[in-house]
């Protein structure tokens, strides 16, 4: 009786490791990554600014057996000017990040959400440059792409930069980007 017990046991963890594997994508327990793409101005930022770019440097650390894991991330965000003063605006964060993979096969959707904190720079011709340290949170969404040597994931964030003043200061990123 209790050997059958033993085998039965060993047989559902041998089928059912190599599954939860899969599920989870073979996750490398560190991971190195850079991204790209735009970022649209939302709420009163889009009224003076336009449709900038994004880049992202980040360093995941993804925990066994769970479907939780840790991102830092490094990015840049670089606004041109809407309206008649010349200007730009760019937008440097340093923010730490939770990772809640969602289960499916194939593609891997997640959540993603973290604060941090954003260097806010305001330059142009004959205007004196402007920055200053400001706290934020993003959240969003994305996926993972498995290919064979590395991971590719595209992702949307909501960004929000608490101002002086009761102020804020809106934008979303939409990244495509490589983990190593």
């Amino acid at each position: 009786m209790k050997r059958s017990l033993f085998l039965a046991i060993a047989t559902i963890a041998l089928v059912a490791a190599p599954r939860a594997n899969a599920q989870l994508g073979a996750l490398k327990p560190i991971s190195l990554g850079i991204a790209g793409g735009a970022a649209q101005p939302m709420s009163d930022l889009k009224e003076g600014a336009s449709i900038g770019y994004n880049g992202t440097l980040a360093l995941a650390i993804n925990l066994p057996f769970i479907p939780v894991g840790l991102r830092i991330d490094g990015a840049y965000n670089g606004f041109g000017e809407k309206t008649g003063i010349p200007g730009k605006l760019n937008v440097m964060s340093a923010t730490g990040n939770v990772v809640w993979r969602l289960p499916s096969i194939g593609v891997s959707p997640y959540l993603i959400g973290g604060a941090g904190l954003y260097r806010t720079a305001v330059t142009g011709a004959g205007i004196p440059s402007v920055s200053d340290s400001h706290l934020g949170y993003n959240a969003g969404v994305g996926v993972n792409l498995p290919l064979t040597v590395f991971k590719a994931f595209v992702e949307a964030r909501y960004n929000r930069v608490q101002l002086d003043n009761s102020q804020h200061m809106e934008f979303v990123p939409v990244t495509f980007g490589i983990m190593f």
